[in-house]
């Protein structure tokens, strides 16, 4: 009889962690999980910081948990791995403590420093012509967002020259960890083309000195490179004492959630797409081409299997529209309930959360909310525009209006976007006819059938979608480990669970709706940068 083999998972969200327990088997098997909460930190210009103590914090608050409930003697652990949030900026000193926060990859500070680096001279949308072509050259991609952490990063050096000064590394945030957990500085390959100083080009795989020079980065602040499936180290005495587990459990390099929420998908062969809804969201299909739409914003990022990129376009807020919603449209601070009922105890325990209620509740709204439209647009967009003013709005309310169809437009606006990342991205890399839709949201029966009905594309879900993340880090573990022996066999690790296919009783009303949703930023747009540029 086969023993066990057990890996730990660490998803370290925007918001706060999971801790996955995966038994490695036929599949993969979910035995356990904890999640723990932490904040953001708003500040003014929109800065977005965190404490990375609080993510260490979560992460031995979870493993405590997880090995209380399962009683696993933690020696069973064989290793562990990471999925995280991307583009993250933590710059840590000699002795690998952060010489500041976090900057999130949500922080928008940097404009100034974007203008400077990459806003001058002769330019191609909007950006230096040389710089540009260049970057795009060497890396597939470009720095074109205020977010970026290179701009983050050239935002410390001017503004907190005495922190800056006492930078060692600058690291993304699972590489902080995994360097906390080993006391390895590395960082893996998809964190590093995110930094846009990595050459992708085949064979090269290497930070680029040029580019360090032309942008202005200390090409000493930047670590080790690492593949996703590399062992890093093992656990060490003071990191396995906090956590709860034993000294030397191996630390491989997972990877961010761009690249690993795919994988835990199932989406791993050339051609596979799936589209995830959590706190941001995504469309992003498997292709063994480097390419990129530097209109759209749409490019080939750097995975973690070697030789292959994911085509990939973000949508910002997501899955966080919803949570507006929930906070501030059905359960405000005025007390205006759909229903002044609780949802969540004594006979209504069947609906297990606020979320489902409220899915449940629009059922029965008409597909196209009556001509109500909702741009998901709540902390700026990337994809397929850039604009860190642009913002939400409903569209077309009229006095019949009701909190159900506005409920419902959110959900069709956030799945409009991700139909315009999705049909853009067809035009060079062709998107799978069945799609894999993880993410939090995608646990909702009706998301799903709305996301049929505005893509035309059947959607199919896995078990426990929202561990999608967790999911992609143990089969990173389990190839790490040996226990598979191909990227090709995580696909049998991870079935699909329910299948939904479009109705075309909607696709009229969804195409009207969908062919102004579109128009709605370029008519805005002007508006948008009045109310919202920080000065």
């Amino acid at each position: 009889m086969k023993s066990k083999v057990y890996v730990l998972a660490y998803d370290i969200g925007t918001t706060g962690t999971k801790t996955c327990l995966f038994e490695i088997g036929d599949r993969l098997t979910l035995v356990n999980s904890a999640t723990q909460e932490y904040g953001l930190t708003l500040l003014e210009g929109g800065g977005v910081e965190q404490d990375p103590q609080d993510w260490w914090n979560s992460m031995r608050e979870t493993t405590t948990q997880v090995l209380k409930e399962t009683k696993l003697d933690p020696a069973e652990i064989r290793g562990i791995s990471f999925c995280s949030q991307m583009q993250g900026l933590v710059l840590v000193d000699k002795d690998l403590k952060p010489v500041r926060p976090a900057m999130s990859y949500m922080d928008q500070r940097a404009g100034e420093q974007m203008k400077k680096g990459i806003e001058h001279g002769i330019k191609i949308e909007g950006l230096n012509a040389y710089k540009l072509l260049r970057s795009l050259q060497i890396t597939g991609a470009v720095a074109g967002s205020v977010k970026d952490p290179l701009w983050k990063y050239k935002w410390v050096e001017a503004k907190e020259a005495e922190k800056f000064a006492r930078v060692h590394k600058w690291l993304d945030v699972k590489d902080y960890l995994t360097t906390r957990c080993t006391g390895r500085a590395t960082m893996t390959l998809d964190s590093a083309f995110a930094t846009f100083l990595y050459d992708s080009r085949p064979g090269k795989s290497r930070w680029h000195k040029g580019l360090c020079k032309m942008f202005g980065v200390r090409l000493e602040h930047l670590p080790d490179l690492i593949q996703s499936t590399d062992l890093i180290g093992g656990l060490t005495e003071i990191s396995a004492k906090e956590l709860g587990l034993k000294e030397g459990t191996a630390v491989f390099g997972g990877g961010g959630d761009a690249t690993l929420i795919g994988i835990g998908a199932g989406a791993v062969e050339e051609g596979d797409t799936h589209i995830y809804a959590g706190t941001s969201g995504w469309v992003s299909t498997v292709t063994k081409k480097r390419t990129v739409d530097i209109n759209a914003r749409i490019a080939s990022i750097v995975g973690a299997r070697a030789g292959y990129y994911n085509y990939f376009g973000e949508q910002e807020t997501s899955g966080k529209c919803l949570q507006w919603v929930k906070d501030h449209l059905a359960l405000d601070e005025i007390d205006v309930y759909l229903e002044k009922k609780n949802v969540t105890e004594g006979e209504d325990a069947v609906h297990e959360s606020l979320f489902a209620f409220l899915f449940e509740s629009i059922k029965d709204t008409p597909a196209g909310s009556d001509g109500v439209i909702f741009t998901p647009w709540l902390h700026g967009n990337r994809c397929p525009f850039e604009d860190p003013a642009a913002r939400g709005m409903f569209f077309n309310i009229g006095l019949d209006t009701g909190k159900r169809k506005l409920i419902r437009s959110v959900i069709e606006g956030i799945s409009f976007h991700k139909r315009w990342i999705l049909e853009l991205s067809q035009a060079k890399v062709p998107a799978s006819s069945t799609i894999r839709f993880v993410g939090g949201v995608a646990r909702s029966p009706i998301i799903c059938q709305i996301l049929a009905d505005i893509t035309g594309k059947t959607i199919e879900t896995i078990d426990h979608p929202q561990n999608a993340g967790a999911t992609g880090a143990a089969a990173i573990a389990a190839l790490g480990l040996g226990k598979i022996h191909s990227f090709g066999e995580i696909k049998n690790l991870i079935p699909s669970k329910e299948r939904w296919n479009p109705s075309p009783a909607n696709k009229s009303v969804y195409d009207r709706n969908f062919s102004v949703f579109k128009k709605l930023y370029e008519a805005n747009k002007a508006h948008y940068a009045i109310l919202n540029t920080y000065k």
